[in-house]
């Protein structure tokens, strides 16, 4: 009988080590697993990382040709650029089932085993020995590099309370407590940040990856450990932290480097996948593609901006937290006024910036400007920059006898009147204040006409913004809201003594 070709239910009811060998089970180490499977998702076309966008062309075929080549990896690249998330994933190229002996704490393969206890419990039973079936989600171990990760939790330690239960003395190999990395032996092993790791635990890698040979507190241990090691680093680490010792940097076969999403969409596409937005949210909240745009590009003018650590990056969890953000800042407004559905607004963007501060490592301009104020600046850059993808440039220079599509809304503003837009208004309210303004609702038809009510309200208020961002009008942070009025009388009047504070006085 051919084991490959048993069903899983006939493959899980073997349960000793004679009839694993009656079967013609044959070992595999965890890289030619890796390697066949792969080979096999190849040749099916299927595809091998699902759910990570934009690595289709750069990452992921350097991950595939690493894996063929059956060599221990290193991610190197920015902080948010799914480096483990992809690390995670190989599991799934992993065989769904492999056996071991059972009880063992190094998953010892029935047909080779490299412990102590293994080799003792074969020797005593024979093919009588019990076997487990263990599944390939068990198969992945991960631990953060951190500046107290120690020998004991990566290696192992003798553990006293085993020698004393088990009346051993400490010269017995039976008396250890293993780490980490030999319980992960026939699995993968994961090594997040590896250069925040002290030197000297990085030294004790070494042979793990080269001959497999391991020390604990003078015990020399040859434990032919089968083990896929994945390291993630960030680039910024190796000068600000740490850095990953040449030695153990020649010992890792290959290193793929990160990215980025290259284009807005892509972006889009992850944040989409990755946010966590509940049902009823769905149900009351409907969201705009310039909306969902505009939160990408929140992201691209802070990977830009000269406020922002170019070293530390801009996480894909900034638009994560800001689209979920978005999209409780519309249902909070929608609890408050009692409405069954509301459409997102670019007032709703104020719910965005406490993702941005938190997501966002600040060089000393930046600091000295404040997280919110950059936060906001970053809003209006992203909404400066997609503007002219929807109207004309606001321009001084206007062509000979050529009317500026703005001329009424402005000179409305010129007049002394101002709009302001609350955070909490009622659909109703919004929309009366938007029209309220003369030519918006014209200019926004007039270019954008086959869109829906609600996406050219948005529009109206968008435009707003925009010629705000583009010197034309005045726009003023309130607590509640946003003020928009004329930009010269806001430049030339004097402030509302209500509106002082003692410094000011």
């Amino acid at each position: 009988m051919n084991y490959k070709e048993l069903t899983t239910d006939q493959l899980l009811s073997i349960q000793t080590l004679g009839a694993l060998k009656g079967i013609g089970y044959q070992s595999k180490s965890v890289k030619d697993e890796l390697r066949d499977n792969l080979i096999d998702k190849l040749q099916k076309k299927e595809p091998t990382f699902e759910g990570i966008w934009g690595y289709e062309d750069t990452v992921i075929p350097d991950i595939e040709r690493a894996i063929l080549s059956k060599h221990n990896m290193n991610l190197l690249g920015l902080r948010g650029q799914a480096k483990t998330k992809i690390a995670r994933q190989m599991v799934e190229l992993l065989d769904e089932y492999i056996p071991i002996i059972k009880g063992s704490e190094l998953n010892d393969d029935p047909l080779n085993p490299i412990s102590r206890f293994g080799a003792d419990l074969i020797d005593k039973h024979r093919d009588s020995t019990q076997i487990d079936w263990l599944h390939r989600s068990k198969r992945y171990a991960e631990k953060l590099a951190t500046p107290d990760v120690s020998i004991a939790d990566l290696i192992g330690d003798v553990d006293p309370i085993k020698a004393a239960t088990l009346k051993l003395p400490y010269s017995d190999e039976r008396v250890i407590h293993y780490g980490l990395v030999p319980r992960s032996h026939r699995s993968i092993f994961v090594i997040n940040e590896l250069p925040d790791l002290q030197a000297r635990i990085q030294v004790a890698l070494f042979n793990i990856l080269q001959e497999g040979d391991i020390q604990i507190r003078g015990f020399k241990l040859r434990l032919p450990l089968d083990i896929q090691f994945v390291f993630t680093a960030n680039p910024e680490d190796y000068t600000n932290r740490g850095s990953i010792v040449t030695p153990l940097k020649d010992r890792i076969d290959s290193q793929i480097i990160t990215h980025y999403p290259k284009t807005r969409e892509i972006s889009k596409q992850i944040t989409t996948q990755e946010a966590d937005i509940k049902e009823d949210q769905k149900k009351v909240v409907v969201v705009n593609e310039i909306a969902q745009n505009l939160i990408e590009q929140v992201a691209i003018e802070a990977r830009q901006s000269e406020y922002v650590d170019e070293k530390s990056g801009v996480s894909a969890r900034l638009t994560i937290s800001a689209y979920e953000n978005l999209i409780s800042s519309a249902e909070r407004r929608a609890l408050i006024n009692g409405e069954n559905q509301t459409y997102i607004r670019v007032s709703d963007f104020v719910g965005v910036i406490p993702a941005i501060t938190g997501k966002v490592e600040l060089v000393y301009e930046g600091e000295q400007e404040g997280p919110g104020i950059v936060a906001h600046s970053l809003v209006g850059k992203a909404v400066r920059s997609m503007f002219t993808d929807f109207f004309p440039k606001p321009d001084d220079k206007q062509k000979e006898k050529e009317v500026s599509p703005y001329k009424g809304i402005i000179e409305w503003f010129g007049e002394g009147y101002t709009l302001d837009l609350i955070n909490d208004l009622s659909n109703k309210d919004y929309e009366a204040g938007l029209k309220a303004v003369p030519g918006l609702e014209i200019l926004v038809t007039s270019k954008h006409g086959k869109a829906n009510k609600h996406e050219q309200l948005f529009l109206m208020e968008f435009v707003l913004h925009g010629l705000a961002e583009y010197s034309k009008l005045s726009k003023t942070a309130l607590d509640t809201g946003t003020r928009f009025k004329d930009l010269l009388s806001s430049m030339f009047s004097m402030p509302d003594l209500d509106d002082l504070t003692e410094d000011d006085l």
